[in-house]
């Protein structure tokens, strides 16, 4: 059985993650400069002449949407990946039909959790987009066109982006934004769960072919499943020579 490579959704996903997390970085450690260095008695007349910035007011505003963006997205790829936190201790005491019947209560609930979590993602970011949201308590039944669009909300502090001037014709009405509209960042939300409930299903058909029978299993178990990975590939090594 040789390795799975990373597909090419893997290298997206982990190739975004790893940006949020630079940009996060890099928006820290710039306010961090201009807070304590830039912004000095000593530094200001060189700023100035330089034309460069003393404040970064917008910083902490988008590192907090960057760190929102870092965990729901993760969420899911941890799902699919088998990386979250996971204690098996008493399923490993059933047998193999027992802990997959388990396996199969814990992902319907998981997926209904998701389904839940997909419509109230959406319901709450619709506003925002100029979109109506869904009508029905725990299933969409519709669109209720009355609720009142709020497209023109904007962050706080996150100044507004030329790539997105667009949305001011689109969805505001032709009314400029100064500030970010919130339906920018907030779009993570109905993403991230549509993800999450795609990952839960993937699980789900694993679970049921019998090719897992857990979510999620603990580092032991996972350092016991690569050994047994490597062992497998080094006899198909030895068997292809």
């Amino acid at each position: 059985m040789a390795t799975r490579k990373p597909s090419f959704t893997d290298q997206i996903e982990e190739l975004l993650i790893a940006t949020i997390l630079g940009a996060m970085t890099l928006i820290t450690f710039a306010g961090v400069v201009i807070r304590y260095v830039f912004d000095t008695p000593g530094a200001k007349p060189v700023v100035e002449a330089l034309g460069l910035p003393t404040n970064l007011l917008w910083g902490l505003e988008a590192t907090v949407f960057l760190f929102a963006w870092l965990v729901l997205l993760g969420a899911s790829y941890a799902v699919k990946t088998h990386s979250h936190l996971g204690v098996d201790a008493i399923v490993n005491m059933l047998s193999a039909p027992a802990r997959r019947v388990l396996a199969l209560i814990s992902v319907t609930l998981c997926l209904f959790f998701s389904m839940l979590m997909v419509k109230a993602a959406y319901d709450y970011w619709a506003v925002f987009a100029d979109l109506p949201p869904t009508s029905g308590r725990w299933v969409p039944t519709g669109f209720d066109s009355s609720v009142r669009s709020q497209s023109f909300y904007e962050v706080q502090d996150v100044p507004m982006l030329g790539m997105f001037r667009f949305l001011e014709d689109l969805i505001n009405y032709g009314d400029a934004y100064e500030k970010m509209p919130k339906v920018v960042p907030y779009i993570v939300l109905p993403i991230s769960m549509v993800l999450l409930l795609v990952r839960f299903a993937q699980v789900a058909v694993l679970i049921w072919r019998g090719e897992a029978d857990r979510l999620v299993a603990s580092h032991e178990v996972e350092e016991e499943l690569e050994e047994v990975r490597a062992q497998q590939n080094a006899q198909d090594v030895r068997g292809d020579i």
